[in-house]
């Protein structure tokens, strides 16, 4: 073997397949590296496995979502816990956000979510401070939907303003880069 070959070689992390996700240990680095090879795969086979046209609107949304921020880091939530129990619908997460927790502890997690549900579609647009804020700024303009803190529920894009719904994705990923 060539020495830049073996050299090459030897720069590879250490790595771990867990979850759906392989795990890359560098030992130069202070924090392992998470690299997701699947997550695209994962979200396709989630929008593909809805009925119509519930598919076609989630890949809609997912669209939409991506060019409102362009590049952002994608999830892929199935819903399960560390026990393989169903605790939620799963979610295709866009961006990144470190929530901080009251005993101290932080953890990595998307700003913005989108989860199929029985009677239509959830997009949840998490860390926002003002939990009043999206009711007051789209619910109105918004059409038929539910909207709570961080969560706007509604049965078909057709019932909605989806440009209103786009505003308020916008907003989120602004929101979350602000606190930065």
């Amino acid at each position: 073997m060539e020495k830049a070959t073996l050299e090459k070689s030897l720069m590879w992390p250490t790595c771990e397949f867990r979850k759906g996700a392989i795990y890359f240990e560098n030992k130069s680095l202070t924090s392992n590296l998470i690299f997701y090879m699947n997550v695209q795969e994962q979200i396709k086979k989630y929008i593909t496995s809805q009925s119509e046209p519930k598919r076609s609107e989630m890949q809609e949304l997912h669209l939409r979502t991506l060019q409102a921020r362009p590049g952002c880091k994608l999830w892929f939530d199935d819903g399960k816990d560390s026990e393989n129990k169903t605790v939620s619908n799963p979610t295709i997460g866009y961006g990144l956000q470190t929530i901080k927790y009251a005993n101290g502890k932080t953890r990595e997690f998307f700003q913005i979510g989108i989860s199929a549900n029985k009677t239509g579609i959830s997009v949840y647009i998490l860390g926002i401070k003002d939990k009043k804020y999206l009711a007051q700024a789209y619910g109105k303009e918004l059409g038929k939907a539910s909207v709570t803190g961080y969560c706007i529920r509604f049965k078909s894009l057709k019932d909605i303003n989806i440009d209103i719904l786009e505003a308020a994705i916008r907003y989120g990923f602004e929101a979350q880069n602000e606190k930065k």
